[in-house]
This record gives structure tokens, sequence and C-alpha cells, in this order.
């Protein structure tokens, strides 16, 4: 989370001309509420039940770019359905970026602790072997900008197409 997945993302698929999904904001238009309610109501169980049905129909449409929520890669589920059916990239920042861009957010509920960095650095351990598992672009967000990181993924995901096209 905060790693600028949706930013970059909206960039990626306007360069691509593709259409952008963030399925964190697909569960609230279907259910009519922000997700930190959805967290209160259900759990983190339930969302995370919402948010692999959506990912799962939406990875199966074609010429998107979909945003994932940070938690999505702890479900194999998810894992299986965005590997099958696209190209993984992973915005690899340091948790210290993290905690910059995420600090003042109250929209993220799995921070809303007593130690919000410490809780960052735990998500962090967890989620990247996770991540780098299942990527098949990992592009460090650190301090670039948002147009320079889609720039760069449009080269790898170039590279990657031209790869793929040539014949054995």
């Amino acid at each position: 989370m905060g790693a600028g997945k949706t930013t970059v993302g909206k960039f990626l698929a306007k360069r691509l001309n593709k259409t952008f999904v963030d399925s964190d904001h697909e569960i609230e238009r279907r259910t009519g509420v922000n997700i930190p309610l959805i967290f209160e109501l259900e759990g983190e169980a339930g969302f995370r039940a919402r948010e692999s049905a959506v990912i799962e129909e939406l990875a199966a449409q074609s010429d998107i770019v979909l945003a994932t929520g940070g938690g999505a890669i702890l479900s194999e589920r998810n894992r299986d359905n965005l590997s099958r059916n696209g190209t993984v990239i992973y915005l690899r920042a340091r948790v210290e970026d993290l905690w910059q861009r995420t600090r003042h957010d109250k929209n993220r509920p799995l921070l809303q602790t007593a130690d919000p960095l410490g809780k960052l650095k735990e998500l962090f351990a967890q989620r990247d072997p996770l991540y780098r598992e299942t990527a098949d672009i990992i592009v460090d967000s650190g301090s670039q900008s948002a147009h320079a990181l889609v720039h760069q993924l449009e080269e790898q995901l170039n590279a990657s197409f031209r790869k793929q096209a040539k014949p054995d």
C-alpha cells in the first residue's frame, strides 16, 4: 500500500490505450461503501473474499490495466488468476517511503494501529516474497515520478512482448 499502483496504473493504461481498473474502487462501487467500513462490518476475511471474487472477474478481462489492493497478493487464488491472465508488475518501495506516503491516510484500515510503521514493516516482510515470486516485472518505485516509472515500465513491457513474439 502506498507504492503508487493506482497513480502509475492510470498513466500506464492511458499510454497503452487500455482501460484502467482499480479492484478496491470496483469493490467500493459495487458495495456502495468504502473499504474501511467493509473491514469494520465484515473484518479482513470478509473483505478478502470480496476482493478475490472481483479480481477473478477482472483478471479475465482483456485490454485493461488492473491495480489491486496491496494485500491481494496474500491469496493463492489471486496470484494464480493474475499470473494466468496477464503480466504482473510489482512496484516495489522501501518501507520508509511507504510510511511517508501513507502516514496521514485514514482510509487504510490495516494502518489504524498504535504502531503503523511497525505494521508496514510486518506487511512488507509478509508480502514482498509473494510479490517477487508472482511478478513478471519488478520495478523500484523509490523517488521516481509516476511518469518516469511508466516510461520504464513501457520499455520493459515492450521488451517482454518482443521476446515472447520471437519464434523458438
